[in-house]
């Protein structure tokens, strides 16, 4: 008896399983290997406007792009791709907002309303 193995559910959710002959112990979305990518190079660029030197390893850039890329794809779904999620952050990132003294209404209050007891 030949079982069929499970890879079209992988082929239709866009898996990436590994190498062949060899997975890899978590099954991650191709998008999610290409915005990973796009972090670390991110990251290293940010921390070489800072210091002006390259690590050989960049692990702090590395842990930053992983914790970045598990936030959004915190939020991705079928209906709303990477894409959307990212350009929802950097537009809600870059709004405005009011400034400190803003103007206000000004208040209306009931002290000179006189009330007559008779009814016309």
């Amino acid at each position: 008896m030949k079982l069929r193995t499970d890879d079209d559910i992988y082929r239709a959710r866009l898996l990436y399983l590994g190498p062949p002959g060899y997975t890899f112990p978590v099954h991650l979305p191709y998008a999610q290997y290409g915005v990973f990518a796009v972090l670390v190079a991110f990251y290293m660029f940010i921390h070489w406007l800072f210091t002006f030197t390259v690590e050989i390893f960049p692990a702090w850039e590395i842990s930053l792009a992983m914790v970045s890329t598990s936030l959004i794809f915190r939020y991705v779904d079928p209906d709303r791709p990477a894409r959307a999620v990212i350009r929802t952050v950097l537009t809600d990132w870059r709004r405005t907002r009011e400034s400190a003294a803003e103007q206000r209404d000004r208040r209306y209050s009931a002290n000179r309303i006189l009330i007559r007891e008779e009814l016309v």
